[in-house]
Formats: structure tokens, C-alpha cells, sequence
């Protein structure tokens, strides 16, 4: 007599892992040098004083200790790490029929084109070290919205305000691997929204990581104006390899006075990539930054968006789902710091680990005393999926003033078998009955996922039961 077993899939990711050989692919050498950065600054034609930035970088780089307070890297070795590839394009293009087929071939496989005919206002599709193709809908154009590469945009008329803002939110001097973005930092996106006006329709990001061994620093700057609004999402994704590959970008997010910004994430790279990203928002008079986190993939994740609420008002909500498989250390969670009266957050997380995968939370809330009268809220709750995996929970409160409202709230726990019982006793099957609940555990926050418009985020949190017989 055969026994059912019942149990939760990983995420399958195996959609993501195909791959070219980019045979006619421009690269430097690996590890970081001057003349390596110096290398990228004249492939980039970065203005001088950029040069003059990569160059303190690198300094600060070689003087700032590894991390070593988080799940280790060890197996990440920076002096084998290629910090800039160029695919085999000469330059960005603005229409899809003029991207080489090989690349044009693997974002049609993520459905990047077809998110773009369908429901977006505008698509960046980077691989490697190089945007590849950028284009934004003329009626949003037309509304003053610039969304463009951020390097032609540093050459270009908004050069003045790109340098009053670059690397100001998260300075080289912030961590190890801050220093080593403003080093050999490429690619990214920037955009620009006027005072008043809403996007109706999001914008999007899609970054492809496809060769071995590489390294991926995108940087992302956008400029909300007093009173506009916008949604942004940013997707992510690479082929497994044998080898370490690395992705330290950053994003840096200014939201004006009564401005909203809505900054939706959705990452499935490969379990042999080293996910060090850093994220921060700095939020004015009445401005709200929402932040929509899915963390799927990665062998080790650092990832903490920070949240400034430096106007009376502003708002934060932070709302994550994160899942740690076979093989995975991911380490995320947010960090809020009111800094002025009256301001708000709030924060809902789930996570799921099975499989010995680990699943960390951190979160980080600052209240100074200049933030009277503000409210904060956590909650995290923790799913495992069986006796292998471990959660965390790693919560911080400093509150500097008597009048401030902060709470936190957590969970961590197993699959119940009295749950399991009562619903198979109303008519369902084990194996439908722990879909359910897991299904339920992630769905207040899954729901919150951009999923309506971008066609490969449906294959990353789809978590199915399935029933094998051993």
C-alpha cells in the first residue's frame, strides 16, 4: 500500500535559466583597479568630475571592511568578479526590430515586449552592463515625464539635476558595497515626473544578468515632483551558473511634497548570485513612498530599503513576501526613520522557508525627537514548511521622543495539523487543505504584486502542492 506525501514546491525558476553565449561580448578584466575604472569611465564618456567620483569610490572601497554581520559570503570573490560587460549591441535602441536577436529572444521568453504592448508606460530592458532598449508612450511624454537611461541622461540637459542628487541618498561611504557601485556603477534608469502630474499607468525596469562570473550596478534615480504620482516596477532575473555572480545596483528615490511613489519589486535571480542591493527613499511634506517587495531567488540576499520621512506627514507602507528554498540565505526586511511630526509607517511581511532555506527579517524603525506625535507598525509573520529551514525575526525600535505611537508584531510557526484536520474534516484534501493555508498565509500580501502587468512575475510565487507517491 503506497503512502501519499504531500509537500510545497520551490519556486520554480528553471524558466529563467536559459542562456546565449555572448561570444562577441566586450568585458574588462575581473577584479577592481584604477585602471579597470578608469576603463568603464572612458566606455561610459562620463563627464570628469564622474571620473573624479569612481575614482574616490574605489578609495573609500579599499579602506571599508566586508560585512560580515549577515549571512556569509565567503564564497563571493570580488577579485573574480567582471564589473562591466557590454553585449554585442553598439548603442540603446528605441524601437524593439533593432535589438540584436539574441538578446531581443530572451526578453520576449520574459514577455517584456508583450507587458509593454499590453499594460505599461514605458519599458528599460538592461543586460548586462548596458540598457538595451528604452522607450516611454508619447502621451506620457507628453505630459513632461522623462524616463530615460541615466547615463544619457547625465550627458544631456538634466545633467545638473542628476549630480545635484547622485549617490546623495546612499553616499560611497555608507558600506562596502555602496563604495564599490560608485565605483564601476552602469546602467539604470532615470526618471522625472512634473509637479502635479499622475502616470496613470506604471513604468518598468527588467534587468537580465546573463553572463558567468559578472557583476550587475544599475543605478535607478527618480524624481517625484510636489503633488505628482507614479508606480515603478523593477524586475530581475538570471541563469544559473556554477560560479558567483554579484548584483550591488542601487536606487535612489526622492518623493516630493504631496508626491506619490509606488516601487514595486519583483527578483528571481539564479541561487548562485550574491543580491547586495541597497534602496532608499527620502519623502517630503505630506509625500508617500510605497514600497511592493517579492524576494524569490539569490544564493545570499542583503536587502533593506530605507524609508526618510523628512517632511510632516509623510507616509511609508512597506508590504514583502519573501521565499528561501533549497540553497538560499535571504536576509531582508526595511528600515524607516521619522524625522518629522506626524509622520507614518507601516509594515506587513510574510516569508516562507522550506527546504533548509533560511528566511531573515530586519527591520529597522527610528523615531528622532523632532517626529512628535508619529505612528509606526510592524508585523512579520514566518511560515516553515518543515523541519530543515529556520526564520528570524531581528527587530529594532529607537524612539527618541515620549509622544510617538510604535509597535511591532510577530510570527513564526509551522503548518498546524488540527488546521489540516478541520478542513479535511469539511471535504477538502490534505493536499488541498495545506494549499489553502499556505496560499492564505501570502495572499494579503501577494495581492499587493504587480502581477496584472507584467507577464513573468506570475511565474515567480506560484507555490504548488503537489502529491508524490513514495
Amino acid at each position: 500500500m503506497s503512502t501519499e506525501k504531500t509537500y510545497v514546491e520551490d519556486v520554480d525558476r528553471s524558466f529563467y535559466d536559459f542562456r546565449f553565449e555572448d561570444k562577441d561580448n566586450y568585458q574588462v578584466g575581473s577584479g577592481l583597479t584604477e585602471d579597470i575604472i578608469r576603463q568603464i569611465s572612458k566606455e561610459k564618456n562620463d563627464p570628469d568630475w564622474m571620473l573624479e567620483f569612481r575614482l574616490q569610490s574605489l578609495k573609500v572601497f579599499e579602506h571599508t571592511p566586508m560585512t560580515t554581520w549577515g549571512p556569509s559570503i565567503e564564497g563571493l570573490d570580488l577579485e573574480n568578479i567582471v564589473t562591466y560587460v557590454r553585449p554585442n549591441t553598439e548603442r540603446m535602441h528605441a524601437k524593439w526590430d533593432e535589438v540584436p536577436e539574441n538578446i531581443k529572444e530572451t526578453f520576449e521568453r520574459l514577455g517584456i515586449p508583450q507587458s509593454e504592448r499590453e499594460s505599461l508606460a514605458g519599458v528599460g530592458a538592461q543586460y548586462d552592463s548596458e540598457l538595451v532598449y528604452h522607450n516611454v508612450r508619447k502621451e506620457v511624454a507628453d505630459l513632461g515625464v522623462v524616463y530615460t537611461d541615466i547615463e544619457s541622461a547625465l550627458r544631456g540637459e538634466y545633467a545638473d539635476m542628476i549630480r545635484e542628487r547622485f549617490m546623495k541618498l546612499v553616499p560611497p561611504t555608507d558600506h562596502k558595497f555602496a563604495a564599490l557601485h560608485g565605483a564601476v556603477w552602469s546602467g539604470g534608469s532615470f526618471v522625472y515626473v512634473p509637479p502635479g502630474v499622475t502616470v496613470e499607468i506604471p513604468l518598468q525596469s527588467y534587468f537580465r544578468l546573463n553572463a558567468p562570473g559578472a557583476g550587475q550596478f544599475e543605478h535607478t534615480l527618480i524624481i517625484v515632483d510636489k503633488g505628482a504620482n507614479l508606480h515603478f516596477i523593477e524586475g530581475c532575473s538570471a541563469p544559473k551558473y556554477n560560479v558567483a555572480n554579484l548584483h550591488a545596483g542601487c536606487v535612489e528615490l526622492y518623493v516630493g511634497e504631496d508626491a506619490t511613489l509606488r516601487y514595486s519589486t519583483i527578483e528571481n535571480w539564479s541561487k548562485n548570485m550574491y543580491n547586495l542591493n541597497t534602496k532608499r527613499a527620502r519623502v517630503e511634506k505630506g509625500g508617500k513612498i510605497e514600497w511592493v517587495s517579492g524576494s524569490f531567488g539569490s544564493h545570499v540576499s542583503y536587502l533593506y530599503p530605507m524609508s526618510i520621512l523628512k517632511g510632516e506627514g509623510a507616509r511609508c507602507e512597506f508590504t514583502g513576501v519573501t521565499f528561501a528554498g533549497a540553497g538560499q540565505n535571504l536576509d531582508t526586511g526595511c528600515k524607516i526613520i521619522h524625522d518629522a511630526p506626524k509622520t507614518t509607517s507601516f509594515v506587513n511581511t510574510r516569508s516562507i522557508s522550506k527546504s533548509g532555506g533560511i528566511s531573515t527579517f530586519r527591520s529597522a524603525v527610528v523615531v528622532t525627537a523632532k517626529a512628535e506625535n508619529s505612528k509606526s507598525s510592524v508585523s512579520c509573520e514566518s511560515l516553515m514548511l518543515d523541519d530543515e529551514s529556520r526564520s528570524d525575526t531581528i527587530p529594532v525600535m529607537d524612539v527618541r521622543t515620549n509622544h510617538a505611537d510604535v509597535g511591532h508584531e510577530a510570527k513564526i510557526g509551522r503548518i498546524s495539523d488540527e488546521a489540516i484536520f478541520y478542513l479535511m474534516s469539511r471535504g477538502l484534501s490534505e493536499e488541498d487543505a495545506r494549499a489553502l493555508i499556505v496560499s492564505g498565509f501570502a495572499e494579503n500580501v501577494s495581492k499587493e504584486l504587480p502581477l496584472e502587468y507584467a507577464v513573468e512575475m506570475n511565474n515567480l510565487i506560484r507555490i504548488e502542492m503537489k502529491g508524490a507517491i513514495g
